[in-house]
């Protein structure tokens, strides 16, 4: 998956996983992305999806948590969030929201298979053990899944982690704070 990075990510690790201010991030990332992703979603749809995005995007920053901790680079273990999202908005049908299209979901699988199946995490269960909350419904578009169009979805980059830098180079893999601030 092609992933955007600069030293604000590196700076949003470090609260995250801070004791007292990673609360408040969370919330201000959740936000974040509720906003980014809800952007996407289809004309009169996004209102009914938000509910639904902010509790599961909230269950994903303990993915992204786990992930650092289990040894994965702050790019992968942000991807591994990103892998998450998609596959439930796959199990939606809300392809238009999809980073990648539906045919590289089993190749983003296979990449993390050993710490999602450690975590109980599918493509059909995206959030396996992190569910640590109600995630509300939400309408699904299950005849997307059909003919799926993906404006947002960037295909050709299953097999490893990409970063965009602000400048627009893309790299494979992730990046130390000192090579992204340079």
């Amino acid at each position: 998956m092609k992933l955007r990075q600069n030293v604000r990510h590196f700076a949003f690790k470090q609260a995250l996983t801070a004791p007292v201010v990673g609360e408040k991030v969370t919330e201000k990332l959740v936000d974040l992305h509720v906003d980014v992703f809800g952007k996407k979603a289809a004309d009169g749809r996004r209102e009914e999806r938000e509910p639904h995005m902010e509790a599961f995007f909230d269950c994903t920053f303990d993915t992204y948590v786990s992930a650092l901790e289990a040894g994965f680079t702050e790019a992968e273990a942000r991807e591994i969030t990103h892998i998450q999202a998609n596959f439930d908005f796959y199990n939606h049908g809300w392809t238009e929201m999809m980073e990648f299209p539906v045919d590289e979901l089993e190749e983003h699988y296979e990449r993390y298979r050993r710490f999602f199946e450690t975590h109980g995490i599918t493509i059909a269960d995206p959030l396996g053990d992190f569910r640590n909350r109600e995630i509300p419904d939400a309408a699904s578009t299950p005849e997307r899944l059909d003919d799926p169009e993906h404006p947002h979805a960037e295909g050709g980059f299953a097999d490893d982690v990409y970063i965009e830098d602000d400048s627009g180079e893309i790299t494979r893999g992730g990046a130390d704070p000192e090579e992204v601030a340079e």
